[in-house]
Formats: structure tokens, C-alpha cells, sequence
């Protein structure tokens, strides 16, 4: 059986990720292809938190730009992160893991509340613990709420899942030279304006040095590799 070279992580997922080619929804294929990913990195030994984002449903960010207040629109992406929180769940329990949705916004019916404690011993006791509704506040995005949650959990790294395998100087589904980074230091991420993570993700983690990995979700056993500790992806620390 393969080892997980942590003990703990925090796996962010773009919101965007479950809906596959579709762009918007949710793609099942997709949602049961990331938990067989999961399951496979859970077999390690590993004990994963998930932050999940809610792009694919509604983002807070672009119907502010559209005139709606921010502060609304940013509440309407975390009730966005719950739908997409209670998909993953079935999808992981399918899979065979046993699972927990933690909301930051209360809704007694269909998720716990987030508290901290709790979260450590569903991981100790082997649970996928799945965080929803961000940090339940406004002009906080779900990367800041994912280094958040990888601090308050004692993750050993972040393990950011999207569908570019690692950080490029410039977009490489625009421009064919793009040059991608192996490995990229949290001040030089600042300084370029590289938009993998928000500036408030990054500062955070570079505060508590946490390490981020960034890697392409879309290849089935990525999130085994980077769980592994193999080369994969671009390394941010």
C-alpha cells in the first residue's frame, strides 16, 4: 500500500472542477472521479479536510461587479459551496469513506456547525471533514477560508486541485510559451500577481508557513501523487 508522506492535509477544490466541460453544474462523472482520487489518498493513512468552493453554481465576486451589493452576493456563493459540500458528501460515501459537511453558516438540517474540536477528532477517527459556506463571511474567498481551515486543523500542507497542472508566468491556454514554475516562493507569487490563490491565502499561509501545491485535478491519481510527496505540479513555500 502507498504512504502518504503527511499526515495531514487540507485539499482545496475549485467549484469549477465539478462541473467538467459543462462549465456550470455539477458533472457526475467528475464528482466520482475525485472520490475515487480521495478514497485512494485516504488509503495512505492520510487524513484530508476538503474547502470547496461554489463557482460552478454562483460567484459572489462577478455579480458584485454586475451592480449586486457585494456583501449579498457573497453569502448567495456560500450557500453555493453547500450544494456543492452535500454532492461531494454522497459522492465520498458512495466511494466508501465516511465523511462530515462543517458549515460556517449554521443550517442545523443538513450540515455541522464548524467547530474546530469536533473537526480534529472526525480526522483523528478517519473522517473526510468537508468545509462549506467559506470562512461565513463576506469579501473572503474559499483559498482564504481553505488556509484558514489548513491552519486551524494543523494540515501539514494545502493541496490546491485545479485544472492546470501548476502555476505558469501567463495563461498556457493563451499564450503556447508560457513558462511554468517547478517551484515559486510565496513573496515571488505576491510580486507577480499570479492568480492561483488570492493575495490573502498566500500572505496567510506565508505567515504560518504553510506550503501550498498546486496541481491538475482532471488527471486521475493526481491527488495520490501529491499526497505521496512525488514531483508534481508547482510547490509554493
Amino acid at each position: 500500500m502507498a504512504k502518504s508522506a503527511y499526515q495531514r492535509v487540507l485539499l482545496k477544490l475549485s467549484g469549477e472542477a465539478l462541473a467538467g466541460a459543462n462549465g456550470h453544474g455539477i458533472d457526475n462523472k467528475i464528482l466520482k472521479q475525485i472520490a475515487s482520487d480521495v478514497r485512494e489518498a485516504h488509503e495512505t493513512g492520510c487524513q484530508l479536510g476538503v474547502v470547496i468552493g461554489g463557482g460552478n453554481i454562483f460567484r459572489g465576486v462577478a455579480a458584485s461587479t454586475n451592480g449586486m451589493d457585494r456583501a449579498n452576493s457573497d453569502y448567495m456563493g456560500m450557500l453555493a459551496t453547500c450544494i456543492n459540500a452535500l454532492a461531494l458528501q454522497e459522492a465520498f460515501e458512495c466511494a466508501g469513506l465516511q465523511t462530515r459537511v462543517q458549515s460556517a453558516i449554521t443550517m442545523n438540517e443538513i450540515a455541522e456547525p464548524y467547530i474546530r474540536r469536533r473537526a480534529l477528532r472526525h480526522l483523528e477517527k478517519g473522517r473526510v471533514v468537508i468545509f462549506s459556506a467559506g470562512t461565513g463571511n463576506p469579501y473572503f474567498t474559499t483559498d482564504t477560508a481553505a488556509a484558514l481551515r489548513a491552519m486551524e486543523i494543523n494540515a501539514e500542507v494545502i493541496l490546491k486541485a485545479t485544472k492546470v497542472d501548476g502555476v505558469y508566468d501567463r495563461d498556457p491556454k493563451k499564450h503556447s510559451d508560457a513558462k511554468k514554475f517547478d517551484h515559486l516562493s510565496y513573496i515571488d507569487m505576491l510580486n507577480k500577481g499570479l492568480k492561483v490563490m488570492d493575495s490573502t491565502a498566500v500572505s496567510l499561509s506565508m505567515d504560518n508557513k504553510l506550503p501550498i501545491i498546486t496541481f491538475d485535478l482532471t488527471v486521475p491519481g493526481n491527488i495520490l501523487r501529491a499526497i505521496k510527496g512525488e514531483k508534481i505540479g508547482t510547490i509554493i513555500q
